[in-house]
């Protein structure tokens, strides 16, 4: 290919991806006049839900943007593994459910000092999330369950069985929560203003970089990303499939079970049902869009934990629900998809690079060796 070609490539990428933000954009504010709202003031309600009014910054306001910015990395950051693999690890909520249960139990029975306590807490709940998915795991590569319909099972299990212990052993709020944790053994905010927990953003930074480089300059980094592509020919290659798809699951939800501990010992101080708030599936459509380019997994999280922050306004200021945050979400998710696909028609090649979804483990290997 010439440079010319090339470059000719670039600019109508970059172009397609533009219009197809432009045509989001649009569609965004045609539903916010069909309404009755202005998109001018949803636009400026939002960003002063995120902290940036005429004034300044409001501290307050942002640090809850990265609040809940921080969980949702964890999760893009396991299933930029699971993506990479070739995994739609859909029981990614359940993870972080299970690890929030196992975190829950470690803060509730067991005592010591607060520098031992609370990283104990959130090695149980990573393990708790890492022992979850590995389940989803087995039931591929030995039960033959394709990990999407494994995923949902383990979901709906995961949030079962919380619910029983709010509502049975471990609750006293009529079944709503458990009662708030000793401060001991609570994650800790920088200051009273940018309440963040900095162990918390160390943590998921540190552990967002050692996942960019395994998966970017390591052999098993190389052999996900041949798994990725096809199994049957990773399988030809001498790459061990079976394992990997486990290591990949375990390690997923391992970051699942440490966003999940985040959930309960720093947003909430205690364990409620659904603790997870939905941000396993939006990372699920986070890496979508990242197209397992690690490097942009960070901003486009917190971009959506911005519009999803900035939308509690809409409610007060201008009595919208704020599940419009959600439509505009989807439109984006939706329009980059489809420039990826047409994309992908131009260039001559699969629009979508995202895991497969038919042929089992079994069948793989069953049309190699037999």
């Amino acid at each position: 290919m010439t440079r010319s070609s090339l470059l000719g490539q670039r600019a109508l990428a970059l172009g397609i991806g533009l219009a197809s933000i432009a045509v989001s954009l649009l569609l965004t504010a045609l539903i916010i006049l069909a309404v009755g709202a202005s998109p001018l003031e949803v636009f400026n309600k939002v960003t002063e839900g995120i902290g940036l009014t005429p004034t300044g910054l409001d501290i307050v306001r942002f640090s809850g943007v990265v609040n809940f910015w921080i969980p949702l990395m964890f999760v893009c950051t396991g299933l930029l593994v699971t993506f990479t693999a070739g995994l739609w690890n859909i029981g990614v909520e359940g993870q972080m459910m299970f690890g929030a249960v196992c975190a829950t139990w470690v803060a509730q029975e067991v005592f010591l000092p607060t520098v031992i306590q609370v990283p104990l807490e959130m090695l149980a709940a990573a393990l708790g999330g890492a022992f979850w998915a590995a389940l989803t795991g087995l039931l591929k590569t030995r039960g033959g369950v394709h990990e999407i319909f494994g995923g949902v099972a383990m979901n709906n299990l995961a949030n079962i069985f919380s619910i029983y212990l709010i509502s049975g052993p471990w609750g006293n709020q009529g079944g709503q929560a458990t009662p708030p944790f000793r401060p001991e053994t609570l994650l800790l905010p920088i200051s009273s203003e940018f309440r963040v927990s900095a162990a918390a953003l160390i943590v998921m930074v540190v552990a967002f970089g050692g996942i960019f480089l395994a998966l970017s300059g390591t052999r098993w980094g190389l052999e996900l990303k041949a798994q990725g592509h096809s199994q049957r020919s990773a399988l030809l290659l001498g790459v061990p499939v079976e394992r990997n798809v486990l290591l990949a699951m375990a390690l997923c939800g391992f970051m699942a079970g440490l966003a999940g501990s985040v959930r309960v010992l720093f947003t909430y101080g205690n364990l409620r049902p659904l603790v997870s708030g939905g941000i396993g599936f939006l990372g699920l459509l986070v890496v979508l869009l990242t197209g397992t380019r690690a490097l942009w997994a960070p901003p486009i999280a917190f971009f959506f934990a911005a519009i999803l922050g900035g939308s509690t306004r809409l409610k007060i200021a201008l009595q919208l629900d704020q599940s419009l945050a959600g439509v505009v979400q989807g439109i984006l998710v939706l329009m980059v998809i489809l420039a990826n696909g047409v994309r992908g028609r131009l260039h001559g090649r699969h629009p979508v690079q995202a895991p497969e979804a038919s042929a089992s483990l079994e069948a793989e290997e069953a049309a190699i060796h037999g």
